[in-house]
């Protein structure tokens, strides 16, 4: 597009200035023949001159042209040459094409350069992040294997049994907690790659409310989903539906018993959407815009347990995948989400 722009003025100009030129030719023969009269003479004359001066003018132009032409050659040279680490076109010295082609192998090295530092630094996050993965298992493993152990043991007192049910329960969040932070690091890192291909959306959205059923049930609230099988999207099934299962846990989290959640989906050209509504405590509007936020948590529902990484993770899931998630929501009155999945 730009090249076609810089071609459609190059033509525009070199068009105004033969028509400028012309004109300043044939207003001087026609000045010299209204001066001199109609003698055969210098009627020849000044048509042979002005002839000279066209085919001049017109050889000016196309010498021009070549010129540009050659010179866009050569910096189309010099750039594949820098890029591909081939010899140099130039020596150094004082013209401006070799300053603009050392100018180019600088910033080429120095790309270069940025981009090894990058992957070296990415491969030390990976390689940290499978370390602190691997080095946390066995011990929070045995600590929630031995307070397991201590519950059951009969001799223990209520009080004693209440402290190794906090342990427990502590050590089932640190647990999960761990879990999410790997999972969120490797999504940020790129070490997870996402393999999207058209599934239906009723089998993504049946898994992830498989998950929270059990709670959902435990709190008496009902989950009514409406979806045709023949709704598609283009998406990864297990990740999405781990995207749904952050989204419909904090729906089941933050709504009282006897409450109602609310799925559907729609396909339009582009999107299909999702919109998993509640009847839970809501958001305040102001709270809306920071709520996907990493460890974002708004002030109502600092009273419940969590983290603040659901939601971050789930946008992180349906962004990398070309699609983006909206929230309406407002106090006391449930919130709406609304998920975008791409169609191609």
């Amino acid at each position: 597009m730009i090249s076609s722009r810089q071609s459609y003025g190059s033509k525009r100009i070199s068009f105004i200035f033969g028509s400028f030129f012309l004109l300043v030719v044939l207003g001087y023969a026609g000045t010299v023949i209204f001066r001199l009269g109609a003698d055969p003479f210098f009627l020849n004359f000044t048509f042979l001159f002005t002839l000279l001066l066209c085919f001049m003018g017109a050889g000016w132009m196309w010498a021009l042209r070549r010129q540009a032409a050659a010179y866009m050659n050569t910096l189309d040279e010099m750039v594949d040459r820098a890029v591909h680490g081939r010899e140099t076109m130039t020596h150094f010295d004082e013209t401006s094409l070799s300053s603009l082609e050392h100018k180019l192998l600088r910033y080429i090295e120095i790309s270069k350069a940025s981009e090894h530092n990058l992957e070296t630094e990415k491969n030390r996050i990976k390689e940290l992040i499978s370390d602190i993965s691997h080095q946390t298992k066995t011990p929070l493993a045995n600590i929630m294997l031995y307070s397991q152990l201590l519950a059951e043991a009969p001799e223990l007192e209520d009080h004693t049994r209440l402290l190794v049910g906090h342990v427990q329960s502590q050590s089932e969040k640190l647990q999960w907690l761990i879990a999410s932070l790997v999972k969120m690091s490797r999504l940020e890192t790129g070490m997870i790659t996402l393999q999207s291909t058209v599934h239906p959306v009723i089998e993504t959205l049946t898994r992830a409310v498989s998950h929270v059923y059990t709670n959902a049930e435990s709190k008496q609230i009902s989950i009514h989903i409406e979806c045709s099988p023949l709704i598609t999207a283009h998406h990864d099934l297990q990740w999405t539906s781990e995207a749904l299962f952050n989204l419909l846990e904090n729906s089941v989290k933050y709504t009282d018993a006897g409450g109602q959640i609310n799925i559907s989906a729609e396909s339009n050209e582009m999107f299909t959407k999702i919109e998993i509504s509640d009847t839970g405590m809501g958001i305040p509007p102001e709270e809306l815009e920071h709520i996907f936020k990493r460890f974002y948590r708004g002030h109502g529902a600092r009273e419940y347990d969590g983290l603040g990484i659901g939601l971050f993770l789930a946008q992180k899931i349906i962004s990398m995948q070309g699609g983006y998630i909206t929230a309406a929501s407002a106090n006391g009155k449930g919130t709406t989400v609304s998920i975008f999945l791409p169609q191609l």
